[in-house]
């Protein structure tokens, strides 16, 4: 079969970087930033919560092989932040987003499991 074995989709080889960063020098204030061993769910992920910044002009992803866990991100903002920059407020923003989740998920989670055993004993 052509598809590469799984550990390859997700475990770094020898001297590969996570995230690589190449200026756009065809457009001002832009970046490309390459992810390896990554698809589209952080690709999306990370494209919503860029444009949502007031400095991000522009932000897209493309997955240039479906056969490789391998995503290009396309930055570009307005000058009074870098690209760069606004990627890593969006990873926080991400970040905090998700400990927000988990930590209203656990409080439903734990005040349904009161209600169940409470009704359990009636």
């Amino acid at each position: 079969m052509n598809a590469p074995d799984r550990f390859e989709l997700f475990l770094l080889g020898e001297g590969e970087r996570k995230v690589e960063a190449k200026t756009d020098t065809r457009i001002p204030n832009s970046t490309i930033f390459t992810f390896n061993k990554e698809d589209h769910t952080l690709g999306n992920l990370l494209r919503a919560r860029l444009l949502q910044s007031p400095h991000v002009r522009f932000a897209a992803y493309k997955a240039p092989h479906p056969l490789i866990a391998q995503f290009e991100l396309r930055v570009q903002t307005d000058g009074e932040v870098t690209p760069k920059d606004a990627l890593v407020q969006a990873c926080r923003d991400i970040v905090q987003d998700l400990a927000t989740l988990s930590r209203e998920f656990t409080k439903e989670w734990e005040l349904r499991k009161m209600v169940s055993e409470g009704q359990q004993r009636e």
